[in-house]
């Protein structure tokens, strides 16, 4: 017998009541098919001839339509009474409590409204590649007013009293109040602007040595993103890495999947993309094997599952230490000399003018979030019509960035997001923030985190992170896991700290 399947037949030999027992069966169906959706929505954006989105958007939409109608069933309902009303542990009354959010969460939305959602965004995920490679907003627009409105119909049925960007929010964050998050968005913009603003002032010109020895073929930069994907210890027999139009992830503690996309001009942007997406996979193969379906096997948020991939894209892959052991790889791969110093400047270049949120800087990075927020939220709300968006979008980005787009694809078209979800985008600064806090405790844990990092040895960073992040799943409420983690609940000051240092160092403030 393999090792999986011993993983997973771990899940259903449990002593715990017959109740509880008869509630994870039917929930590990409903998270066994939701994980199906899952690779067929990896097949549409990486594999898929483009011909087959009217059939995908079907499939897609049968399976999301079977999973609401078992989550909010009357059966599931009646299990849910009887598990709860068992003596259970911790671990054991944590999945309950998850499987009873997600169906009460759901039970009043119609099954009709769920397939047609599913459906519209699978469409919409296809009109949105199109749009952008041809710098056509206007045929995007019609689709976005629609998704909108299904969005909003979603929300008002989940929950008619509150405001409906809030409810789309938590789905996402469902442990942190929206409220916490624009008190950090306030504590950021105060300390991020005027840093920007500091270095803008040095006129600093920091070493570009990978600018000027270009083009870089794909298989150039492929075989880059495998060496570092072999330095990050990346399993073979769990992963994989492909190209999308806008690089994610997906998959579970068996089968996690990576995508990046290439720059012929911009090597270091696929580095950080791959090693980005590789932080996401980390998680998913950091869960339990043997929850594998059940809420203790999933991860918790968005922003904690964004503060793995900032964590090892901006306090490993951005570092001195890592570019000390990587330098010459990446020299030989490219064909150029630059020195480690050189590298590590290079990597951490602050562009304020600089466009697309992918490809920005890591500070710039959150003024890029900060617009896409206002201007998500305001669409949301009804205060921006779609055909108003590249407008505004272009307004926002001279107001916090200093310039504007030439087109829609650098502009409004640039994310995926929109075809699929609103009241997202908040999950990149939040998992900064944490990523930072993370990394000060497993520093106060681990030592010399930086020599580890120097000598390669990069395999009890992941360790901490699985002992300390990803085995919990969803035990605990989000402040709860960051308390577990780091001491204390999510707090902004590790972030402004650690930025206020490593750029007053690079520019000499």
């Amino acid at each position: 017998m393999s090792q999986a399947s011993t993983d997973l037949d771990s899940t259903v030999t449990d002593d715990s009541p017959a109740a509880y027992r008869d509630l994870m069966e039917r929930y590990r169906r409903i998270a066994h098919l939701e994980s199906g959706a899952g690779v067929l929505y990896w097949d549409q954006q990486v594999t898929m001839p483009e011909g087959g989105t009217p059939a995908r958007g079907k499939q897609l939409a049968a399976l999301s339509g079977t999973t609401h109608e078992k989550l909010t069933s009357d059966a599931m309902a009646d299990a849910l009474d009887a598990a709860e009303g068992c003596e259970l542990d911790d671990e054991r009354a944590a999945n309950v409590r998850e499987v009873r959010r997600r169906h009460d969460r759901n039970r009043s939305l119609p099954g009709e409204l769920v397939e047609e959602l599913t459906e519209h965004r699978s469409h919409s995920q296809q009109v949105w590649q199109e749009a952008k490679e041809a710098d056509d907003f206007a045929s995007f627009a019609p689709e976005l007013e629609t998704l909108r409105e299904l969005h909003v119909d979603r929300a008002e049925a989940i929950d008619p009293d509150r405001p409906a960007y809030e409810v789309m929010y938590e789905d996402g964050e469902p442990y942190l109040p929206i409220s916490r998050m624009a008190e950090i968005f306030e504590e950021l913009k105060e300390a991020l602007i005027p840093l920007i603003d500091d270095i803008r002032a040095t006129g600093t010109d920091l070493p570009t040595p990978f600018a000027d020895a270009g083009p870089y073929d794909d298989a150039t930069q492929r075989a880059l993103s495998e060496d570092v994907l072999d330095l990050l210890n990346f399993p073979d027999d769990r992963g994989r890495l492909d190209v999308s139009a806008h690089p994610f992830t997906s998959g579970n503690q068996f089968d996690s999947r990576i995508t990046t996309r290439y720059d012929p001009d911009d090597p270091l942007g696929a580095l950080t993309s791959t090693v980005h997406e590789f932080g996401h996979a980390s998680y998913n193969l950091g869960l339990p094997r043997g929850r594998f379906g059940e809420p203790l096997g999933e991860s918790l948020s968005s922003g904690v599952h964004e503060s793995q991939s900032r964590f090892w894209e901006n306090h490993v892959a951005r570092t001195r230490p890592f570019w000390e052991r990587f330098v010459d790889t990446v020299n030989e791969h490219l064909g150029t000399d630059a020195s480690a110093e050189e590298a590590y400047a290079a990597i951490n270049h602050v562009y304020p003018d600089n466009l697309i949120r992918v490809e920005a800087d890591e500070l710039t990075y959150h003024l890029h979030i900060i617009l896409r927020c206002e201007v998500d939220r305001a669409f949301v709300e009804g205060d921006t019509a779609a055909d108003d968006l590249p407008d505004v979008w272009d307004e926002k980005m001279e107001e916090y960035l200093g310039v504007t787009p030439d087109t829609d694809a650098e502009g409004v078209l640039q994310d995926i997001h929109w075809s699929g979800r609103f009241a997202a985008f908040q999950s990149y600064t939040i998992g900064s923030v944490l990523a930072a806090q993370l990394d000060a405790a497993m520093c106060d844990d681990l030592g010399d985190v930086d020599a580890l990092i120097r000598e390669g040895d990069l395999e009890p960073l992941w360790e901490w992170m699985t002992d300390n992040v990803h085995r919990h799943g969803r035990r605990y409420p989000t402040d709860e896991l960051v308390a577990e983690a780091t001491g204390e609940p999510l707090t902004a000051e590790y972030f402004v700290d650690y930025v206020e240092s490593k750029f007053g160092d690079l520019y000499d403030l």
